[in-house]
């Protein structure tokens, strides 16, 4: 890795009320050739030596895909432990849903698992990085708004609650290990992707087989929402979903985006709460 911080001074200051947008991918269009320079002679490090935090630090948005593989929604009709007693309809009855932006983490990161008594799941997903403001994007000039790519895992506490609030717990969402901008990835919808869990494989796909592609994402997406510069769409996730536990070892790997890996911390967090 190679330090290239110094680029940052060149992202405009802001004052109050902040945009809501992350700055640096907003600025980034501007600031690839700085970056290309700055790497000549940036200080080098070890890529264990560093610490990886989430690529994109100040999501305005993290947009969930639900049931968006065909036999992920197969595998969830059939095991009452992920459809929680509900039906499981397609994603263009259910929508999308947010994941609130404190449940971010890198892959330098740990999750933190909650409620001990309950099922905790992980799905693995490619995770889209939108490059600028935009609404009512056609499915034509989706492309366009794509800042980069990553991987995501969308850590999951089965139940009846609203989807937004089980999977909006503390480290939650992860992404990472690094963005890989657009222009390296020709093709989004044709990526293999895998997760083991203490070295099984328990996920397996690619990407062809996403019900709702990546312009179809954002079209629908923008639809609903105005999506701004650093805003995250976690894809959905196919079949292999499955429960964790303290001190499991997470390796995932997306063609052509990475490979990382992340602990889950040995004890659950504390769930200490009051009911009123």
């Amino acid at each position: 890795m190679v330090d290239v911080s110094v680029v940052y001074d060149q992202i405009a200051p802001r004052r109050y009320p902040f945009p809501r947008e992350d700055v640096f991918i907003a600025a980034l269009p501007g600031l690839r050739e700085p970056i290309r320079e700055a790497a000549k002679w940036g200080e080098e490090f070890a890529l264990c030596a560093v610490k990886l935090d989430s690529p994109v630090a100040n999501p305005g948005k993290i947009m969930g895909a639900p049931v968006n593989y065909e036999d992920h929604a197969v595998e969830g009709r059939k095991d009452p432990g992920i459809a929680s007693g509900r039906q499981i309809p397609s994603i263009g009855d259910w929508g999308m849903f947010l994941k609130a932006g404190s449940s971010l983490v890198g892959f330098g990161g740990e999750i933190s698992l909650r409620f001990a008594d309950r099922r905790n799941d992980h799905e693995l997903e490619l995770g889209v990085v939108i490059a600028d403001t935009c609404t009512q994007v056609s499915r034509s000039d989706a492309m366009k708004h794509v800042a980069g790519y990553c991987i995501a895992l969308d850590m999951t506490l089965r139940g009846t609650e609203f989807q937004c609030f089980r999977k909006s717990i503390d480290s939650y969402s992860v992404l990472g290990p690094w963005l890989v901008t657009a222009d390296e990835i020709e093709n989004p919808g044709a990526l293999d992707l895998e997760l083991k869990v203490n070295g099984v494989v328990r996920q397996k796909s690619n990407t062809r087989h996403l019900i709702y592609d990546v312009p179809r994402l954002i079209e629908f997406a923008s639809s609903f929402y105005t999506l701004n510069a650093g805003d995250v769409i976690m894809t959905g996730t196919p079949a292999g979903v499955g429960p964790v536990k303290p001190g499991d070892r997470l390796d995932m790997c997306i063609e052509k985006v990475g490979s990382g890996t992340i602990w889950i911390a040995p004890n659950y967090a504390s769930a200490d709460h009051v009911a009123e």
